[in-house]
């Protein structure tokens, strides 16, 4: 279930005996998680300081996650506030991933707020199988970092065992070198 949309998630709780309904199971969870998460964030080996990195830089990162923006607004409440331009949640998109399109939201919106973008330009880190599929049909250039399940080796453009030590240059080594701007400035996101 790791990386899938809860409501996929949910009918898989359900066909497994669960006698709650799709929206009581979602709810039971995101609460849960939430109340957890207002305590502490179980951060990933260097994934906050990767994070602060980047937006020490000023360059502009969305959260996109298949858990409900109660949820992803208490994740980001735990760095400075504009750490992420946006986030885009599961209860923002009719498809979850493995489909694109909260990776295309994402995007798009982000394009309307910085400017325009390039997909070959911009660097999705993802965790689970369906978040690298979504990630990678998007057209986005997709580093997979595994958590609780590997990830096939072909999964992803990049694959790295763990965030811990990296910095922005890492990031930025990752993207073709067309991706380019007039200026030779490089923009992940």
């Amino acid at each position: 279930l790791v990386g899938q949309a809860l409501t996929f998630s949910a009918g898989v709780l359900q066909a497994a005996g669960v006698k709650l309904s799709v929206r009581e199971i979602i709810d039971t969870l995101t609460e849960q998680v939430t109340a957890k998460v207002r305590e502490s964030v179980p951060w990933r080996p260097g994934a906050r300081e990767l994070l602060l990195a980047l937006r020490g830089r000023d360059i502009p990162c969305a959260l996109v996650t298949m858990s409900e923006q109660q949820l992803a607004v208490e994740v980001a409440r735990h760095l400075p506030g504009d750490t992420f331009e946006l986030l885009v949640t599961g209860d923002r998109v009719t498809r979850g991933k493995p489909d694109p399109e909260a990776y295309q939201t994402a995007f798009d919106e982000l394009t309307a707020r910085v400017g325009p973008l390039r997909k070959g330009a911009v660097v999705a880190i993802e965790d689970s199988l369906p978040g690298v599929t979504a990630a990678k049909a998007s057209g986005v250039v997709t580093l997979g970092v595994p958590h609780f399940v590997a990830l096939p080796p072909d999964s992803a453009d990049h694959l790295w065992p763990s965030l811990e030590g990296r910095q922005v240059e890492d990031l930025e080594s990752l993207l073709p070198s067309q991706t380019e701007s007039a200026s030779g400035d490089r923009r992940i996101t």
